[in-house]
């Protein structure tokens, strides 16, 4: 489809900027964190990465909020950059995502995150 701006220049579709599709964004960090092993963490920055979008950590976080997958991706995997949990961890808060991770045999820190919450381990258990 080409449209005319004026008389001297033609628009193509293809001309227009690229914007990301929402829907395609999320699908990629729900399998992106599929591929985290129990026992495991990776953080938002990780994720972002491994999709492609290095400097989209924080998209990652709230695609992990409105995560419709419960059960089937494990978002409790992924933690802050300095190994936090998520303060609205969206299944049931931090304490909820610490003990899913400590059953799954995440080592945790006696020191607090920069969030004051728990705190990964992740040189034990970082990707």
């Amino acid at each position: 489809m080409s449209t005319t701006i004026d008389s001297s220049h033609t628009a193509d579709a293809a001309d227009a900027p690229q914007v990301p599709n929402k829907e395609s964004f999320a699908e990629r960090v729900y399998a992106a964190v599929r591929k985290i092993p129990r026992g495991s963490v990776a953080t938002y920055g990780q994720i972002a990465r491994m999709i492609g979008a290095p400097r989209s950590a924080r998209y990652v976080g709230f695609a992990l909020h409105r995560n419709p997958y419960e059960g089937d991706v494990p978002c409790h995997r992924v933690v802050f950059r300095d190994g936090g949990v998520a303060p609205g961890f969206a299944f049931g808060g931090p304490q909820v995502q610490r003990t899913m991770l400590e059953k799954e045999g995440v080592a945790f820190l006696k020191k607090l995150s920069s969030h004051d919450l728990p705190c990964v381990d992740l040189s034990q258990s970082g990707m």
